[in-house]
């Protein structure tokens, strides 16, 4: 099994509804993870077009990936901030979300994440994630 296969059911385990939206890690190739979340209709609004919350639920999955990619004991890492800009109207395609580490420190990780719909940039969002303490994470 690949990393990206053992990240995907680590998120699984942790994150039923990650399961359940078919999401899933596609590769990781530190300091980045892309992620994909295949389309359903339950995903649209009216436009035809894919909801805000469900891009920002990808990017926000992203982060964590990266987050447990680059160490799989973060399970308890937690969504510190989040900005998202949405750019174009994402079409009604499986949404792919690539996730960059801009900096990991001690406490927390910073990070981007651009998500595409198609070849099509549509969003682009900022966060950062709170990092468990280590000795925390190693009882």
């Amino acid at each position: 099994m690949d990393l990206a296969q053992e990240i995907t059911q680590l998120l699984y385990q942790i994150m039923p509804s990650a399961e359940r939206q078919g999401l899933y890690v596609s590769d990781v190739n530190l300091p980045q993870v892309s992620c994909v979340m295949p389309f359903k209709a339950s995903q649209l609004r009216p436009g035809n077009t894919l909801s805000g919350p469900t891009m920002m639920a990808l990017a926000d999955v992203c982060m964590y990936a990266l987050v447990l990619a680059i160490d799989e004991r973060q399970t308890m890492a937690v969504t510190q901030d989040f900005q998202i800009h949405f750019l174009s109207r994402p079409e009604p395609h499986d949404l792919v979300g690539t996730a960059t580490a801009l900096k990991i420190g001690r406490r927390s990780m910073v990070m981007r994440v651009d998500l595409y719909s198609g070849e099509r940039l549509v969003a682009h969002a900022t966060g950062s994630y709170a990092l468990a303490k280590m000795d925390e994470v190693d009882q």
